[in-house]
């Protein structure tokens, strides 16, 4: 996750994605909707349409799988989903 959000070169889209993400440990997770097997997509409206997956244990813990934009949206689904069940 942290390598993607490093790689991107729109700085603004990756800032916009670091305080997404700090909203999110303040329990404001915005625009998400689950895409199946326990992940769920945060959406970000900014550049190519940034997407955060994640899963939420016990309302508790939030895992951060992977991150992508609407040009990449199933495979990057898919590899969050097998993120998630390998870390159970």
């Amino acid at each position: 996750m942290e390598k993607w959000l490093k790689s991107l070169k729109d700085k603004t889209a990756a800032a916009k994605i670091k305080v997404r993400i700090r909203r999110m440990q303040e329990g404001n997770f915005g625009d998400v909707k689950p895409v199946g097997s326990g992940v769920s997509e945060m959406r970000i409206h900014c550049g190519k349409g940034y997407r955060v997956y994640f899963v939420n244990r016990n309302n508790e813990i939030v895992i951060l799988l992977c991150g992508g934009d609407k040009d990449t949206q199933q495979t990057d689904i898919k590899i969050a989903k097998e993120l998630a069940n390998k870390w159970g």
